[in-house]
Parts: structure tokens; C-alpha cells; sequence
């Protein structure tokens, strides 16, 4: 499962995964202005991966495949996408 991880302008330590590069259609637009302007920092295929720094790669691969995307947020920030 290829993923393309952002970088979020407005909020640190704060990532956006999708399915597919440069494609944001999925991501809510309360989201993508939460995380301002986004640049691309990875691309990762999590079929080849056991595990990530520091999310947890199941919910990762779940998110992606539910919703679309995944937000990583800083330890103890509240997701995003439940303020959509």
C-alpha cells in the first residue's frame, strides 16, 4: 500500500497520509485548513513495513482504507477528523 505523507504548515510534528500523491479529494476541507499549506515529506509503501516511528501502522492502514487518510497529531492532541 503506497502512502504519501504531508507536512502541515500551521501545527508541528503534525502529518497528513493519503493513498495517493497530491490528491486530497478525501481530506475534509475543515482539515486541510486546520493544516494550512502541505508539503511532501514522504512516500512509504506500509505493505513492505512492519511498523512507523511513531504511529501506530495498523490504525494508519485502516484510516487510509475507511476514510482515506490518516492525521499522525503530537501525543495527546485531539484528532482532527473528529471535529468534521
Amino acid at each position: 500500500m503506497k502512502t504519501w505523507v504531508y507536512k502541515g504548515s500551521r501545527k508541528a510534528d503534525t502529518y497528513l497520509y493519503i493513498e495517493h500523491e497530491n490528491d486530497f479529494s478525501g481530506v475534509p476541507q475543515i482539515i486541510l485548513e486546520l493544516l494550512g499549506s502541505l508539503e511532501l515529506v514522504l512516500d512509504i509503501d506500509l505493505a513492505k513495513r512492519d511498523r512507523l516511528a511513531i504511529a501506530d501502522i495498523d490504525e494508519v492502514r485502516i484510516k487510509l482504507k475507511e476514510q482515506g487518510f490518516y492525521i499522525q497529531m503530537p501525543p495527546g492532541d485531539q484528532q482532527p477528523e473528529t471535529l468534521c
